[in-house]
């Protein structure tokens, strides 16, 4: 018999992604933990540990297996908060406007045992310069909002970007190459 897999997170897009691989939670579960980064926390480590911290925060039954995530966009050494305001977004897409930044995707999996297994997906955007027009029209669209470094790549700021090195998947939010390698680590029967 298979173990239950139980997504640790609100997001509709991670449970999407999962879809993409043919997995469906049987539960969902929005973990409550404190997202604010340690003093001197590198943004890898932050991702990881909050990637952990989320799984750990869902109650999980001795049949379960529990999945969480977190998604973080990082300008060199400093970690760019989620856009709560249309000022904080328009500030952030100020700061990624013309440069290159990291999106950094962590996943933990507790499996049935209780074993934690982490893997962080660490993709490179660079977005063009952008005019205040545009991240005007774009902040209007409503669309950034409450997400890492304000921008969704899903949808309309998929037109700022210029490259992008690494996950697609793990910038919208679970890289689903390490996903479905930490799924299978822990006993999850994949097709």
């Amino acid at each position: 018999m298979s173990a239950a897999l139980v997504l640790a997170s609100s997001s509709p897009r991670r449970r999407d992604l999962l879809a993409r691989i043919g997995v469906t939670p049987v539960r969902i579960e929005s973990p409550d933990i404190d997202e604010t980064p340690l003093t001197g926390e590198a943004p890898r480590v932050y991702a990881l540990r909050l990637a952990l911290a989320k799984a750990q925060a869902v109650g999980r039954a001795a049949d379960e297996i529990v999945l969480a995530g977190d998604t973080t966009i990082a300008l060199g050494r400093r970690i760019l908060p989620p856009a709560e305001t249309e000022d904080v977004q328009r500030r952030l897409l100020g700061l990624l406007s013309g440069r290159r930044h990291h999106c950094l995707s962590a996943v933990c999996v507790i499996a049935a045992d209780g074993t934690a297994r982490t893997r962080l997906s660490d993709t490179i955007v660079a977005f063009k310069p952008l005019s205040a027009a545009e991240i005007d029209a774009y902040i209007a669209s409503g669309e950034g909002l409450g997400k890492a470094g304000g921008y969704a790549i899903q949808g309309r700021a998929e037109a700022f970007v210029r490259f992008l090195s690494g996950s697609h998947s793990g910038v919208i939010g679970l890289p689903l190459f390490e996903t479905r390698a930490l799924l299978l680590a822990s006993g999850v029967a994949l097709g």
